[in-house]
């Protein structure tokens, strides 16, 4: 497998894997996140047309998994980043924020920044595995508070949430 940009003619890819990578919130009682619905493909090439969409992809080049991120308060903030289930538990994750690590100190970015479910083992416990940690609440920057604002306006905060920091 190898990481590349995404194309534009995947992103309907992108959200299928995302769907199915969201599934297995339904076995622990998040349906609502299962069933909540990958970004548009409008919103989805924004991220492309800015050079921060990256897919893993197979062999034959297809796509298994992607990473998108936004550039918020100096730093790189991982908006997405989801891995078909039949990819999982290879690495495919880490290696994809691995990248945008390497990225992001191209660009001089202090650290990457992403939200997550904290009681969930695949988001907050796996990204601390990854190097994030958990900031409190009284440290966030403002573009970080809007997006919890927005995340909370979603109903995202029905479970416990937090932001998460890892310096570069």
């Amino acid at each position: 497998m190898h990481i590349r940009a995404v194309n534009l003619d995947e992103l309907t890819v992108l959200q299928d894997i995302e769907r199915a990578a969201g599934q297995c919130f339904r076995d622990i009682g998040m349906p609502e996140v299962a069933e909540d619905e990958p970004l548009s493909t409008g919103e989805l090439a924004r991220y492309h047309h800015a050079g921060l969409a990256w897919a893993m992809a197979n062999d034959a080049d297809a796509p298994v998994a992607y990473l998108i991120a936004d550039r918020v308060d100096g730093n790189l903030h991982v908006e997405q980043v989801s891995v078909h289930p039949d990819s999982a538990r290879r690495g495919v994750g880490r290696s994809l924020l691995d990248h945008l690590a390497v990225h992001a100190r191209g660009e001089g970015a202090p650290a990457l920044t992403l939200t997550t479910f904290t009681q969930v083992p695949w988001n907050a416990p796996y990204y601390a595995r990854c190097g994030f940690q958990l900031m409190d609440d009284t440290r966030l920057t403002p573009g970080l508070r809007r997006i919890r604002e927005r995340e909370a306006a979603r109903g995202m905060d029905r479970w416990p949430r937090a932001c998460m920091r890892r310096a570069l």
